[in-house]
């Protein structure tokens, strides 16, 4: 673990949650030429891809969470931001932060988002 995600927490659905994942330990210029994503993984399930931005500025989402997640970062703060919105019960989930450099893959520890109906 070398990153230290936040920002998860229990909602009801329909509600919102803004998860931040700091990369201290990274350089600025190479977090600014990383990819970013953020994963994650429900009970029983296997970990899954939920959002990416690349490099070059491209974004991605997993089908269920468009229109409802934003991936984003901050560069000089050398932070990786999931704003969720419109949170349904299927999101309840550990949501991993994941920083891939030129170098080596950063990891977070796992933030848990539990989503009620």
């Amino acid at each position: 673990v070398q990153l230290q995600a936040s920002g998860g927490g229990s909602v009801q659905a329909g509600g919102s949650l803004k998860l931040s994942c700091p990369a201290s330990r990274i350089i600025t210029s190479t977090f600014t030429r990383s990819r970013v994503a953020w994963y994650r993984q429900a009970p029983g399930k296997q970990r899954e891809l939920v959002a990416e931005l690349t490099s070059g500025g491209n974004v991605s989402y997993e089908d269920s969470v468009k229109g409802r997640f934003t991936i984003s970062k901050d560069n000089a703060k050398k932070t990786v931001y999931l704003q969720m919105n419109s949170l349904e019960p299927e999101d309840t989930a550990v949501y991993y932060c994941n920083v891939d450099t030129e170098y080596r893959d950063y990891w977070g520890q796992g933030t848990l988002v539990t989503v009620s109906s």
